[in-house]
């Protein structure tokens, strides 16, 4: 292994902050036939190369970190507690989590914080939809929209631009990114006036009205076994405590693939692979932030609450937490249907 390096990052105010970047030739995404072997230097080379846009997605909210100690083939875990060794101008702030607990989570307010993340083997982060300031109240609307395996790529922008024209309709201004995988993560800014809980009935009323128009395409099933070959709209993932990676952030699969915005006039035809740790860099420097103005008009979710409540009137109700969650008010049997109908 090659000895440590210490890299000197520019902070706030004409500071500039020293990071210790040990082992930086550990490989962290192996070569393939495609695309070269990269190493933690790298992945901190890159970090640093989309700084200002990634701490624009970052700043200000509760982070957790998707840590792999000896690269993505490797043992993997999810860092909520901030690591040990926090350097001293690192801001946490504190969250409650499902179960009522609380406990301090980083907040990646510089980019010689997510260098410093990327010391500490970090490949993933995944942001909290709210700020330090309200860490209960939402300032995001977040959609993963989550292909079940038959279905193509081509398939979940078709799914993502009819996402769009319902939120357009209700109000809401969508902003879109690839996941760096198979999906499509749909972002709009809200005013951070209601609760996980409202904003995630918000969302399944939003996910409902998507399946009505797109019943051949779109589930909204919980159960995999019931979501056959459609695009799940996963609602949860508006749950307290649910995250999705952020946006420029690198994913732990092979090529080194990273969840990208993109504009919707490029979306169609796009192929998410072509969108790596390698190449993203160069796309930022010359196409700028397709991001740069997510919280430039936040909107209002009256109209996706009201499409909750019609659903109500229509007798359907709360749909299943995820299965970490207590049991809620309202929740149907968390059993799969299989075993319903077996029981």
């Amino acid at each position: 292994m090659a000895a440590p390096t210490t890299l000197d990052i520019p902070g706030p105010d004409g500071a500039e902050r020293s990071v210790r970047l040990s082992s930086p030739d550990r490989e962290v995404w192996p070569a393939t036939e495609s695309s070269s072997a990269l190493t933690k230097a790298d992945l901190a080379g890159y970090v640093q190369a989309v700084g200002s846009a990634l701490v624009s997605a970052l700043g200000d909210r509760p982070v957790t970190l998707q840590r792999f100690p000896t690269g993505i083939e490797g043992e993997e875990f999810y860092s909520k507690n901030p690591p040990r060794g926090v350097p001293e101008w690192v801001r946490t702030t504190s969250c409650t989590y499902p179960s009522g607990r609380r406990h301090p989570q980083l907040v990646v307010d510089e980019v010689a914080t997510a260098v410093w993340a990327v010391q500490m083997n970090t490949v993933t982060f995944h942001p909290w939809p709210v700020r330090t300031g309200d860490n209960d109240n939402p300032d995001e609307v977040r959609i993963d929209l989550d292909p079940q395996p038959e279905r193509s790529f081509a398939d979940v922008v078709e799914v993502a631009l009819g996402l769009r024209e319902v939120m357009q309709g209700i109000g809401l201004r969508p902003f879109v990114k690839t996941t760096g995988n198979r999906g499509v993560h749909v972002h709009a800014a809200i005013r951070p006036q209601w609760e996980f809980l409202v904003v995630r009935h918000a969302v399944i009323g939003i996910a409902r009205e998507l399946e009505r128009r797109m019943p051949e395409l779109v589930c909204t099933a919980w159960w995999k076994e019931e979501r056959g070959e459609k695009v799940f709209v996963d609602f949860n993932q508006a749950c307290r405590d649910r995250t999705l990676a952020a946006a420029y952030s690198p994913r732990p699969l092979p090529g080194a693939p990273v969840s990208t915005p993109v504009s919707w006039d490029e979306v169609i035809g796009l192929d998410p692979t072509d969108l790596t740790v390698h190449t993203v860099p160069d796309r930022l420097r010359e196409r700028g932030d397709p991001w740069a103005y997510l919280h430039a008009d936040p909107g209002d979710l009256s109209g996706a609450l009201d499409l909750w409540e019609s659903d109500l009137e229509r007798g359907l109700g709360e749909m299943a937490f995820p299965p970490d969650y207590p049991k809620m008010p309202g929740e149907p049997r968390r059993v799969q249907p299989s075993r319903k109908r077996t029981d």
